[in-house]
């Protein structure tokens, strides 16, 4: 049944507190819990992350509006702690990353199949083969640094295959910009799918900065700048899809709406029960965030919200395998390449991606390298054969 917008009320926020041991809870398993239970909570942590940094920015352009931000920033500040350190100690940072690129290509290929407009769906599938190409990069990085088989994280739902090859994703800056939705004509979904893949690849960029000069062997350190410099630009990417023309108001709303739309389908879909009990509180929590700026928006814009919001949530997210989906889009778009704001066959990429990509490349492409010989096999944890290498 859908969840309508019309009546929410949710927690007041001034009864959402946390103590530490509120903030801090047992993580999950790395093996015992199901991945998508952690796909959940690395794409919410995303979104807790994509809320402050909006609020940030929104504070340090709007003097009147600084103490409710404030407020709602101290809430998700405290949220984002708690859903973040679900990421237990087992977790090596190579699997974390591993689990971060499992994100980026189970929820972008379920957005793709779902996004109603063709273009939007259309650049989701773009990206969706870089990150493919990524997970590859890393699970030969996690067997030749920990000999780990990169499936127990994955558990069986993503394939570890090439995609569109890392080496051949630089583009020049211009070619990483696409052209937004209308606001006043786009589908409720396409905003939230927007706002959500734009907030899990922000996360991700972040995570490989600052993970990546912590590592010691050099084809790493290497191998996480290259990617790290490929997610700024699907960030880059994503971001130019939203429409520039919304106030700082509406794009507020619209954020608590998005963690309200993803928090409800964590709730649907949550197979561990104590986590679920997190994800309906965080769902409790988020609609008093959005029913508290609904009323700013009557406050200070003199603008009804329900002319901004539709008046029930649209189905969620599916959290599961997108295998067929993956691998139909690869055999059939692989070989797509950017020009401007088009996505356009092999031989029409633009010259500038073209010299771009020289001259980054020249000394060489630590994606190559941590590649070069790997295939992927199953079942090669711990074995003496993988040690060797």
């Amino acid at each position: 049944m859908p969840l309508s917008l019309n009546d929410i009320k949710g927690c007041s926020i001034d009864r959402q507190r946390f103590t530490w041991r509120d903030m801090v809870q047992q993580p999950i398993s790395k093996l015992d819990d199901d991945a998508f239970t952690r796909v959940r909570i690395i794409l919410l942590n995303g979104l807790e992350e994509e809320a402050l940094r909006f609020s940030h920015a929104y504070a340090r352009n709007n003097q009147e509006l600084r103490v409710p931000l404030a407020q709602l920033r101290r809430i998700e500040q405290h949220q984002h702690t708690m859903i973040n350190w679900l990421i237990g100690a087992d977790h090596s940072p190579l699997e974390t990353t591993i689990a971060y690129e499992q994100v980026a290509i189970e929820v972008t290929a379920a957005v793709a199949q779902r996004e109603p407009d063709p273009y939007l769906a259309q650049v989701y599938r773009f990206g969706l083969l870089e990150d493919f190409d990524h997970l590859y990069r890393y699970s030969a990085m996690l067997d030749r640094l920990e000999g780990k088989d990169a499936n127990n994280i994955l558990q069986c739902y993503t394939d570890i295959l090439p995609g569109r090859p890392t080496v051949i994703e630089h583009r020049a800056p211009e070619d990483d910009l696409r052209t937004p939705f209308d606001a006043a004509t786009a589908h409720p979904l396409s905003k939230l799918h927007a706002l959500t893949i734009t907030a899990a690849e922000q996360q991700t960029h972040n995570y490989y900065m600052n993970i990546g000069p912590l590592f010691t062997d050099p084809v790493a350190r290497l191998l996480y700048a290259e990617i790290a410099s490929i997610e700024e630009q699907h960030v880059t990417q994503y971001e130019s899809l939203l429409d520039p023309h919304q106030s700082w108001m509406e794009q507020w709303l619209l954020h608590e709406l998005n963690e309200v739309y993803n928090y409800y389908g964590a709730v649907q879909q949550e197979t561990n029960p104590r986590i679920k009990a997190l994800w309906e509180r965080m769902l409790d929590y988020e609609m008093g965030q959005l029913r508290f700026v609904m009323d700013l928006c009557k406050r200070y814009e003199r603008r009804d919200p329900a002319e901004l919001l539709p008046e029930t949530l649209p189905d969620p997210i599916p959290f599961a395998s997108q295998r067929d989906f993956v691998r139909e889009t690869l055999l059939a778009e692989v070989d797509l390449r950017a020009n401007r704001e088009e996505i356009v066959p092999l031989d029409q990429e633009s010259e500038a991606s073209r010299a771009y990509r020289q001259h980054i490349n020249a000394d060489g492409s630590p994606s190559e390298a941590v590649a070069q010989g790997y295939v992927y096999r199953p079942g090669t944890e711990l074995s003496p054969l993988n040690q060797a290498a």
